[in-house]
């Protein structure tokens, strides 16, 4: 790899990385989105839920000098209750998810996710064989594996997105409000940096081509 492409290649590798902790952090994490039903007399306790891939959490909490006909902010103090839901174990107890959303769109996020992380690992090992074995041509490989990874992020967001959608309009739910989180933005931030870093990193791995007319890519210089 030559000297200007080397710089080029370091720095695109750590938005890789930084994006690779935050699809980590996203997909482990359950504050994906915050649901709140409506609140009708104040000093009630209502239950807020905050749910990710995984499971979900419930949260009673108690609203007294609020004006807000919702519940929340689910930074209230509060008893906090979570469970994975019922299709992942079958021990737990669930039902709020159990009526309140589709089965098949959790179960399609988190399974696109487990891909995602999937094509994180692949990547990964291409870039430290690159290194390790001085093969830049690895690099390319590990950029399509991260791209790959980014556009998975991108779909489990969507679905998760349209799940909640789902929810909030369905008869069947107490909820009338929700609001996406800091999880949800770790993936959405994971997906920008993997799939644009790969595309990067695919640019900058390619064999530098002819810039003169009687030149070939034969005078390209040769990977080790």
């Amino acid at each position: 790899m030559s000297q200007t492409k080397a710089p080029k290649v370091r720095a695109t590798l750590f938005c890789i990385l930084v994006g690779v902790v935050l699809a980590m952090v996203a997909v482990v994490t359950d504050h994906w989105a915050v649901l709140s039903p409506e609140v009708e007399h104040h000093n009630a306790t209502c239950e807020a839920a905050h749910f990710g891939l995984w499971r979900i959490c419930i949260k009673r909490i108690v609203m007294t000098d609020s004006k807000d006909k919702t519940c929340g902010p689910i930074s209230l103090p509060g008893e906090k209750n979570c469970s994975y839901f019922r299709h992942f174990n079958p021990g737990e107890t669930s039902e709020i998810f159990e009526v309140t959303t589709q089965k098949e769109y959790s179960i399609s996020a988190a399974a696109i996710a487990v891909f995602s992380l999937g094509f994180i690992i692949m990547g990964t090992s291409c870039a430290l064989l690159s290194f390790r074995k001085k093969r830049d041509y690895l690099l390319r490989p590990a950029s399509m594996f991260y791209a790959f990874a980014g556009l998975c992020i991108f779909v489990s967001v969507e679905v998760t997105r349209q799940s909640v959608k789902r929810m909030i309009d369905s008869e069947h739910t107490v909820w009338i409000e929700y609001y996406y989180s800091w999880s949800f933005a770790c993936a959405c931030s994971a997906f920008i940096l993997l799939f644009l870093g790969g595309l990067a990193l695919l640019l900058f791995s390619l064999p530098r081509m002819p810039q003169n007319p009687w030149e070939s890519c034969m005078d390209a210089e040769p990977e080790h």
